[in-house]
C-alpha cells in the first residue's frame, strides 16, 4: 500500500513536467514564426517603400537571376544569326527580280527600237526598188527612141550585163535594130548574156 501510494505522486510530477515541455516548445515554435513573419514584413515594406534604392550587389543577383542560361542564349544568338542571314537573302533576292525588271524592260525597248529599225528600212528599200525600177524602166524608154545606130554606140561602150539588162527590157525590134548596128564582139557578148538570162527561165 505505501509503494502503491509513493507511485501515485511520481506519475503526477512525470505529467506536469511533459506539460511544462510542450508549453516551452509552443512557445518556441511561435516566437520563431514571429520572427519570420516579421522580416518578411519588413522585406516587403522595403520593397514597397518608394525612395529605397537596392543596393548594387542585390540588383546585380537579381539581374543575374533573370538573364537567360548560357545555352539559352546561345540559341538565341544563332536564331538571330539565322534570321539575319534569312533577311540578308531575301533583300539580295528582291534586288536581283528589281533588276531583271529593269533589264527586261530594256530589252523590250531595244527590240521595238530594232523593229521600228527594220521596218523603216524595208521602207527605204522598197521605195528605193521602186525609184531605181522607175529610173530604169525611163531610161529603156529613151533608149528605145533613140535612132539604132545612136543606141547602138552607147551599147558599145557599155558593160555587157549592164547592157544585157536593158536589151532584155526593150521592145523586141527596137532591141534588133540595136544589135544589128553593134559590132560583132559586143553583139556576141551581149547575146551570150541574154542566153544565159534566158536559160534558166521556164519555157511553159
Amino acid at each position: 500500500m505505501a509503494a502503491r501510494g509513493t507511485d501515485a505522486p511520481r506519475r503526477k510530477r512525470s505529467r506536469a513536467g511533459r506539460g511544462t515541455l510542450i508549453v516551452i516548445a509552443g512557445l518556441l515554435v511561435a516566437s520563431a514564426m514571429l520572427r519570420m513573419g516579421g522580416d518578411a514584413g519588413q522585406v516587403f515594406a522595403r520593397a514597397a517603400a518608394p525612395g529605397d534604392v537596392t543596393p548594387p550587389d542585390a540588383a546585380e543577383r537579381e539581374a543575374r537571376s533573370c538573364e537567360p542560361p548560357e545555352e539559352m542564349r546561345a540559341v538565341l544568338k544563332a536564331f538571330q544569326a539565322r534570321e539575319a542571314r534569312i533577311e540578308a537573302r531575301e533583300t539580295a533576292i528582291t534586288d536581283r527580280l528589281q533588276a531583271l525588271k529593269l533589264a527586261d524592260r530594256e530589252v523590250a525597248r531595244k527590240l521595238a527600237l530594232l523593229e521600228q529599225a527594220e521596218e523603216d528600212l524595208r521602207a527605204m528599200i522598197a521605195l528605193a526598188d521602186g525609184a531605181a525600177e522607175g529610173d530604169i524602166a525611163r531610161l529603156t524608154k529613151v533608149y528605145e527612141s533613140m535612132k539604132p545606130k545612136d543606141a547602138a554606140a552607147l551599147f558599145e561602150e557599155m558593160n555587157a550585163d549592164f547592157a544585157a539588162g536593158f536589151l532584155g527590157r526593150m521592145r523586141p525590134e527596137a532591141a534588133a535594130g540595136i544589135m544589128a548596128g553593134l559590132s560583132p564582139d559586143a553583139a556576141h557578148r551581149f547575146s551570150v548574156v541574154l542566153a544565159g538570162r534566158n536559160a534558166g527561165a521556164p519555157t511553159e
